[in-house]
């Protein structure tokens, strides 16, 4: 008689091609279930990994990507998966889901962190789990049409105006390179007063995700970028960055719309515009271009902690830290920011 039980292990490195299988089979996989991210983590941030499979009958059955992130100001998590919106663990079945849990509830036990989250999109799950949740962010999607004006058509009305501003003002778009994409993200983070991925981090991510991955910069001036990642039929703009002159030629508008079309003509049928928190600017950027919020699920197991982290810039308590983040001089900022990043996630 068949073993019909599922084990769980944790992935080494030689698992690499099944796992990749596996995420692109399964219907909930994204671009952040991808094994890149195990390298990627971990020689970015000096994250330790700790992917998980399932199986059953030697068949793959589920898969849970895990970090360990360790950090004096923002405490010791296992995270699926920092620095991605949504990566939680994805199963064939209810059973091979339970399991996954369990094995991940005795790793964060055995390696004493303040809490273990699962970070899903939306609330489609195997199993029904008992923890608190977090529902700040949400991301926002939408089907594209194969016809770019028909998508026009489709921002609204105020939003499409922003567009049409930028194209009067002869913006154009294409392939950009990872220096002025940078200086363009740090400087934009900079004004938010929060600290910026180092230039090393976007190196890693391009060169991990090949093809996969790319840049758009807004020419004349350049003053607007995007960093892209692209799964089965999806575009997702994962990194940006402006300067405050091209917010006034609409650039950004005209970034995004471009990226759409670009998207489109590569054969993409879903535009995936990010994480973004409730009550800020950027979640009604993005709703005003006629798209509407799909909750992000961040699920926590307290282990050592005493409630879900509030690790961003919307909590009082940071406050006087980005005003004061904002005020420093950018070369310092550049050089410190990389170092306090690496234990958000």
């Amino acid at each position: 008689m068949l073993d019909r039980t599922v084990h769980v292990r944790p992935a080494a490195d030689d698992d690499a091609a099944r796992w990749s299988a596996y995420v692109d089979r399964h219907p909930r996989a994204s671009v952040y279930h991808r094994w890149a991210w195990r390298g990627l983590l971990s020689s970015a941030f000096g994250h330790r990994p700790h992917y998980m499979i399932a199986e059953r009958d030697e068949q793959l059955v589920g898969i849970l990507p895990l970090v360990q992130v360790r950090s004096l100001l923002f405490g010791h998590s296992l995270s699926s998966l920092p620095f991605c919106p949504y990566a939680g663990p994805i199963a064939d079945d209810t059973a091979a889901a339970a399991a996954l849990d369990q094995g991940a509830q005795a790793l964060a036990e055995e390696l004493r962190v303040d809490h273990l989250e699962y970070r899903s999109l939306g609330e489609t799950s195997e199993v029904s789990r008992d923890w608190p949740v977090q529902d700040l962010y949400v991301t926002f999607r939408k089907k594209l049409s194969a016809d770019h004006e028909a998508n026009l058509a489709a921002i609204p009305r105020k939003q499409r105006a922003m567009v049409r501003k930028g194209i009067k003002a002869g913006l154009s778009a294409d392939a950009g390179d990872l220096d002025t994409f940078f200086e363009l993200f740090a400087d934009n983070v900079h004004r938010h007063g929060t600290p910026a991925h180092s230039r090393r981090y976007f190196a890693l991510l391009l060169e991990a995700f090949g093809d996969d991955a790319g840049i758009l910069i807004v020419r004349d001036p350049q003053g607007s970028g995007v960093l892209s990642l692209y799964y089965r039929d999806e575009v997702l703009p994962m990194h940006a960055g402006d300067t405050v002159r091209a917010r006034d030629l609409a650039a950004n508008d005209f970034k995004y719309w471009s990226l759409m079309q670009r998207a489109i003509d590569r054969g993409c049928t879903v535009f995936d515009y990010g994480r973004s928190k409730r009550g800020t600017g950027q979640f009604d950027f993005k709703k005003n271009w006629g798209f509407e919020p799909t909750p992000l699920v961040y699920e926590y197991r307290l282990v050592r902690g005493k409630g879900i982290p509030q690790h961003n810039p919307l909590n009082p308590k940071y406050r006087l830290m980005i005003e004061t983040w904002r005020r420093l001089p950018r070369w310092l900022v550049n050089a410190a920011g990389p170092q306090i990043v690496r234990g958000l996630g």
